[in-house]
């Protein structure tokens, strides 16, 4: 086992952080105040940059790497906020991914390389107003007749709802019970019969849009199915490297919070000297620093242990669980150090805890992650409807 990053990651991670700390600091706090997503005219700036698509093959636009190496850029992204690294993370470790594996090759060759370019935004839309961590009680619809496919149902919690250009619908296709029926479909922004609810006003995420998604007989082209029934297992292992990115958003708010409190109580005097010189803030210090690190290994392990496929649903769930957790326990602990700096709207500490708390929400909340660890230890699914 190597724990040292090879020196081109070394390279990639300090080329990612300067360029975020030189050219991204003004625009997180542009969207924190207006709520707007980053423009189009940014996310065609991380395409020039190779930022979008790390891990996508070369031939499909993107630099060809490895999931380690887009966790790592998605890490110093997110550092600055979550709605900047926001478009990053779809492209490398969300929808986009599960199209470029699974979807045809017209459909493959219509979305990707859009989306590598910085043309096309993706979202998943997955969650329903009855059905979340139940994913497969969903009833969103597909029937597939003569080379078309009609979509009737309502999506919500969308993550770019309203905004994205397309949306990877998790949806039910056959009258097979649970997971058995489930597949997913391509859906275009502009296509006859979607519409959408009023945007989400929510703690943290302001930025990163969200709203139901309503389906009325949307008539899509059979090359749109990019799972047909019976893939359910396909989409989780592909969201298995989601949760390693919302894992890695995650940690981004914890080791951001830590870089600046460790600054922070070497400058802030009381009682006549720096607060680091008093051992509580030094014990803090430590125990932040060990949840980040700990955290930071758990989910490159992942990445690793994947290769170029998806992780386990084993090592993601650990990973995501881990950093979910120490992201709010990290952010908190460095918020109440700071005092009422860090309780300003000011400064970013506050904007990381609100994040850190919906991070450990979205993508699969905290206690289904100890469900699947539990699961993967004793080689069985649960079934939580007995």
């Amino acid at each position: 086992m190597d724990f040292q990053l090879s020196e081109e990651q070394k390279e990639l991670r300090e080329s990612v952080r300067r360029y975020a700390r030189e050219r991204l600091l003004p625009i997180a706090e542009e969207i924190e105040l207006s709520a707007e997503p980053p423009s189009r005219e940014l996310v065609r700036e991380f395409a020039r940059m190779g930022y979008l698509g790390v891990n996508v093959p070369e031939e499909l636009g993107g630099l060809g790497l490895g999931n380690l190496e887009a966790l790592i850029v998605v890490e110093e992204l997110g550092r600055i906020s979550s709605a900047v690294a926001f478009p990053v993370f779809e492209s490398c470790v969300g929808p986009v991914r599960a199209i470029e594996k699974f979807a045809g090759p017209e459909l493959i060759e219509e979305v990707v390389p859009a989306v590598c370019a910085g043309e096309k935004v993706v979202a998943i839309a997955m969650s329903e107003p009855a059905a979340g961590s139940a994913l497969t009680d969903l009833t969103t619809s597909a029937e597939v007749h003569n080379g078309e496919v009609v979509l009737n149902g309502t999506k919500r919690w969308c993550s770019g709802g309203g905004h994205a250009d397309g949306y990877l619908v998790y949806c039910r296709m056959s009258n097979d019970p649970g997971a058995r029926a489930i597949g997913a479909v391509y859906v275009d922004k502009d296509t006859p019969g979607l519409s959408f609810g009023r945007p989400e006003h929510l703690m943290g995420f302001r930025g990163v849009p969200s709203s139901d998604l309503f389906f009325d007989k949307v008539k899509l082209p059979e090359k749109n199915v990019v799972v047909p029934a019976g893939g359910f297992k396909k989409l989780m292992a592909a969201f298995d490297l989601e949760r390693c990115g919302n894992a890695t958003m995650a940690l981004a708010q914890a080791s951001a919070a830590l870089s600046d409190v460790t600054a922070y109580v070497q400058e802030r005097q009381q009682f006549g000297k720096p607060i680091v010189d008093f051992q509580a803030v030094q014990i803090k210090l430590a125990e932040m620093k060990m949840q980040v690190e700990a955290s930071r290994l758990l989910i490159w392990r992942a990445a690793v242990d994947a290769e170029q496929g998806f992780p386990s649903i084993s090592a993601s769930s650990v990973a995501k669980c881990f950093a979910n957790e120490i992201s709010r326990s990290v952010t908190g602990t460095a918020l109440q150090l700071m005092g009422g700096y860090g309780y300003s709207k000011e400064y970013p500490m506050e904007r990381r805890f609100r994040d850190a708390w919906g991070w450990g929400i979205a993508g699969g909340a905290i206690d289904i992650q100890k469900i699947n660890i539990a699961s993967a230890m004793v080689g069985r699914r649960f079934n939580q409807r007995a």
